[in-house]
Formats: structure tokens, sequence, C-alpha cells
């Protein structure tokens, strides 16, 4: 028996001890509390001491209603392995314990903290509820904040473990997708879209063990998004940083907060249709739960900020300096945007559209490389033949068009490179109201002609700018119809799209369900919902249904029958030379290297070989 009892205990997790006791210390956490028999501000009556007092008829409740909190100062660090609450004995107890968060940190102010676990199930009045805590760390701090809108309302705490330092080989994660917790200076939540807001910002990615701990500073963003209760904020680290898998380095990253879409996936499935349609550049996200101070959040969409970065819109960057010659011709980035009049650096383009200038930014911009951009942006409306890059443009027109967006033009990312006449067009951005989640335009597949031609919200003249391009012009529509080939013919067909809807439902199913606890909007009509499905598995059903139609919808409308290749598939003996052409037969040049990704035929001696690229 005594040996039996010694393999088991090998092989508990390191961090556990087996002689781990109930913790005791100095109580911490908030002072000023609600005396609920004259509903007056109080630092006496229901206070912190009272959820470490071993009496469950006693409690705190704290004067805010958020973001407050009671815990331990343990003397030392110790490890965490058990956590025990008790909600407070009254109507609403139970449910107040729900979507509350345990944490340890090595700082008074908690600003290093990172969560331990996050309270899941109602609570049990007049009872103990206990959790064993999955985390390596050792903490001298340790805490449980409670949920939104709860002025915490905790009976009774308990934290187990034992004295270490502890590691970072095994940290916490509220589901399977990766955490992001910010705790700001002071407490201070972000309110506008100027103020950065001091923060420290954890991210704790896959297999438990993928930690960024870095300091910087948050604060809102978007237009539309910010009038809903949960949040979209941007955040910027002091430095450079490569996020998860991430390909870019870089300080500016968003978490966009897909209020509306109760699926949270409509961005990354657009994402996925903007990298099977061969656009050169698609915005990085992925899903991730978010914590601020202590508060979850919800399921947001971990993002690039998207600007000028050799793994985001890959052009120059300019300077201050950059005034005269070459150096004044880009690299640009600008934006056609529905709310430029909300920014600084804007113009209204002679076509009637307002274009917003992102890069160089409204601090560094010099009056000369404004009127040049403005001057040569009105060109491309005019000449668009000359100036306009085709290939993205229409690649990125299909993608909106594919996914049923309606704000398609209602914001378009374009830029302009160094010594580089033309206007490129991307990348795709914002598909909230995409596939089917739009009431003035549901049912999007039951339209006869293109979505943004049919209710679709276009900026300024935006509708008939396109109408020239992929209506009026021959040549334009021909290339339409061979970029659309180009991409089913490399996969883009109601399965592969399908299966990307499966795999994110899967991936968000456990996220999803603290999400709508902490958003109890399932059965609500928000934003501009066609309908109230009623569960999120009916909601990403929409979605299925909305795609395998929308696929033959394209096809019809460019009057295209898809007839897969017979051309045998291979790779290319690049010591030999060779001659590109794309799929309708038009030579394209000798090499494949400046090539935009896609489907190609390269004849090379006697052979044609259909090449992925």
């Amino acid at each position: 028996m005594r040996l039996l009892l010694v393999f088991l205990l090998f092989l508990l997790p390191t961090w556990v001890d087996a002689e781990d006791e109930k913790l005791s210390g100095r109580v911490i956490g908030t002072l000023e509390t609600v005396d609920y028999t004259t509903f007056n501000k109080s630092t006496t009556v229901n206070t912190r001491d009272m959820a470490f007092d071993g009496k469950l008829n006693t409690f705190f409740a704290s004067w805010e209603r958020s973001y407050t909190w009671t815990g331990l100062d343990l003397g030392s660090k110790h490890v965490i392995t058990k956590v025990g609450w008790s909600p407070r004995n009254d109507g609403k107890g139970e449910e107040r314990v729900m979507l509350g968060v345990f944490e340890g940190a090595n700082r008074e102010d908690f600003m290093d903290a990172l969560p331990i676990y996050i309270i899941k199930e109602r609570g049990k009045i007049g009872e103990i509820s206990y959790a064993t805590v999955s985390c390596s760390a050792g903490f001298r701090y340790v805490r449980y904040v409670g949920p939104s809108d709860a002025r915490c309302n905790i009976a009774e705490l308990e934290f187990y473990g034992h004295s270490g330092e502890g590691d970072s080989l095994h940290l916490y994660r509220l589901t399977n997708l990766p955490t992001v917790t910010i705790h700001t200076l002071d407490g201070t939540i972000p309110y506008d879209k100027e103020t950065d807001i001091s923060s420290q910002i954890s991210i704790i990615g896959d297999e438990d063990e993928n930690l960024l701990n870095v300091p910087g500073g948050i604060r809102e963003r978007g237009n539309y998004s910010r009038s809903f209760p949960k949040k979209p904020y941007r955040i910027k680290f002091d430095k450079k940083q490569h996020v998860l898998d991430a390909p870019a380095k870089a300080k500016k990253w968003t978490l966009i907060n897909n209020y509306g879409d109760k699926t949270l996936m409509r961005n990354l499935l657009a994402f996925e249709i903007s990298r099977k349609m061969g656009m050169p550049y698609t915005p990085y996200g992925r899903a991730v739960d978010v914590l601020l101070n202590g508060e979850y959040k919800g399921c947001y969409q971990l993002c690039d900020q998207v600007n000028v970065n050799k793994n985001r819109v890959n052009i120059t960057e300019m300077t201050p300096q950059d005034i005269s010659g070459t150096a004044l011709t880009g690299g640009y980035f600008f934006e056609i945007d529905a709310y430029a009049d909300q920014e600084r650096k804007w113009f209204w383009s002679s076509g009637g559209n307002p274009v917003v200038i992102k890069s160089p930014d409204e601090d560094s911009i010099q009056t000369v490389q404004f009127n040049y951009i403005k001057s040569h942006f009105n060109k491309m409306e005019s000449q668009w033949k000359q100036y306009l890059d085709l290939n993205t443009f229409l690649r990125h027109f299909l993608v909106g068009e594919l996914s049923g967006n309606t704000d398609t033009y209602w914001s378009v990312f374009m830029y302009k490179q160094r010594d580089d006449d033309i206007v490129y067009t991307g990348p795709v951005w914002d598909f909230d109201l995409a596939f089917d989640n739009d009431n003035r335009t549901y049912p999007v597949n039951a339209k006869s002609d293109y979505i943004y031609r049919n209710g679709g919200s276009c900026t300024g003249n935006m509708r008939s700018f396109v109408d020239r391009i992929v209506v009026y012009d021959a040549s334009a529509k021909a290339k339409l119809l061979n970029i659309w080939d180009e991409a089913r013919q490399n996969g883009l067909n109601q399965e592969s799209l399908v299966a990307c809807v499966d795999q994110f439902e899967e991936e968000l199913a456990l996220s999803q369900e603290l999400n709508f606890l902490r958003w109890p909007i399932m059965n609500q009509w928000v934003h501009q919902n066609p309908n109230v499905w009623g569960s999120y598995a009916n909601e990403v059903q929409n979605v299925r249904r909305f795609i395998k139609q929308r696929v033959e919808w394209i096809d019809k409308k460019l009057n295209y029958t898809f007839i897969p290749s017979t051309i045998e598939k291979a790779y290319v003996d690049f010591n030999e030379p060779y001659e590109v052409f794309n799929l309708s037969g038009v030579y394209c040049g000798k090499s494949l290297d400046s090539m935009t990704p896609g489907v190609y035929i390269v004849r090379q001696g006697s052979k044609t070989l259909k090449v992925v690229h």
C-alpha cells in the first residue's frame, strides 16, 4: 500500500504537493463597501475581511459594481493548487459568482497578475465549492475578482497550496483558446480612442506555456463597434513583439469584439476566403479569451493592426524628410472611409469619395506628401485603367461578394508603393455583417445582383466607381472571370469553406459558452441581426447554409461552370527556362517570382504544367 501511494504521488504534476494546506495572510482588496440596510457607502460593513472569517452567513460587498476584489498577501510566493468559494446567501447569490476570476500576482497592485481559475457554474449557498488549480507559477498575492455588475458579493474564499517559487511551465487558460489578460495602471478602464492607458499585457498561448508578459498600453478602437457594451480595443506594446503564431513583429494589435456576430467567426472565415482568393496580404486573426483587470470580457479576435509593416502592408514607410523626387512617391497607405470626417488627415476626392491617409500618420505627414497622394488618388479615380491594379481590386471585390459583405465599400484599404504609379487594393477588413447577418439585405442569395449594388453600404460615390469596372468594362469583367476560375481551380468550393466553418465551430465551442454567459444576447436582436436563431449551433448553421448557396450564386452570376483542369499538377524546374501564362492563356512572363499567389500554366520544354504558386 505504501509503495502504491508513493507511485501515485510520483504521477502528480510537479507543482502539486500532497501536504498542501489552507493558506492565510493579510487581507487585501477593495475598501469601500455597500451597507445594504441604508444603501450607503461604508468601510465598516460587509468588508473584505468577511470573505475570510470562516462564516458563511457574512459576506463582502463592494460599493462599486464592477472591477472589485478581495484577496490575501501570503507574505511569500506560494504555488496555488486549489481554490474554494461560497456565494452570498440571498436570492441572486448563486448567479453572482459565475465568471468570477481567481488571480495570482507578485506585485501588490496586481499589474503582473495571471489567471488561475474562472468559475463557470452557479454557486451553492451555505457551502463551499472547490476547484483544482492547474498553474505551476508561484504567487505572493492572490485574489478573487467578482464578475461584472456584482459588487463582488462573496461569502467565503479559500486558497490552498504550498510555499515555493514555482515556474511558468504550466499556466492556466480559460478555455482551449489563448488567454489575453490586461492590467491597467491604477485600474483605469479605457474610455476613448485617443488615450492609451499604461498596462501590463500577458498572453498565454498554446500548450499553456507560451507566455508573453510585457508592458504596453490599451485604448478603445473602432467606430460603430464602440457603441456596443462589449468594447473593442487596441493594444500597443512598448516594443515590437511576436504574438502567438502571427507573421508580423509589431507594437500595435487589435482586439475585435464581434458583438453582433453571434458565431464569433465571420471575420476569421472571411480572412480564410481572402487567402484562398490569393490576396497578397490577409490580416492575421486568432480567437482568444480576454480579461481586463481580472474581469472576464469575452471571446475576442486578436488581429493585426492594419498598418505598414513588412509582414502586413509591405510598402516603404515614409519619413518627414521624404518630400521630393522618388522619395515623395511613397509609400502611402490610405482608406476610403465613411467615417473619414472624424479623422485629422483626410480629403474628398474629385470623384466624391472620403479618403483618410493612414501612413504617413497624422502627426508626421508633411503638406507636400498630403497634396501628392491626394492628387495621385484623384488621377487613379479618373484614369483607373492606367493607375488601378485590377488584380488586387477584383480579388478584394470577390471576397466581399462571396461573403455577402454589405460593408465592402463602406471602408476600403488601399496603398501605393514608392516609385510605382499603381494603386493597390487591400487588405480585406470588417465582416461582422457578412454571411447573411444584416437585416437590410437578408437573404443575400435571393438577390439577383451583386450585394454592393443591392442594399450594400457604399460610402461617397463608391458604387458608381465599382460599376465602371465590374459592370461596364468588358476587359475587367473577363479578368474577374479568370480570377474566379483560378480560385475555383485552386480548391475554393463549398466543401472547403464548410470545412473551415466546422473547424472554427469546434475551436470556439468552449469559449462561446463563456462569452454568452457574459453577454446573454443569443435570444436578442443586436446590431443588424436579421433573425434570432436561438442557439450557437443554429447561428453557425446559418453561415453554412449561406456559404453553400453563395458559391453557386457567384458561379451563376459570372455565367461560370466549374470544369476541373486536366493539366497535370507539377513543380517547375527553376534551373531551366520556362514561360508563364494565366488560366485564360494570356502570357505573363518568364518567371513566377513576381506573380501573385494563384494557379498558372507553365510551359517548359515539351511539358505543359499546372502550377499552384
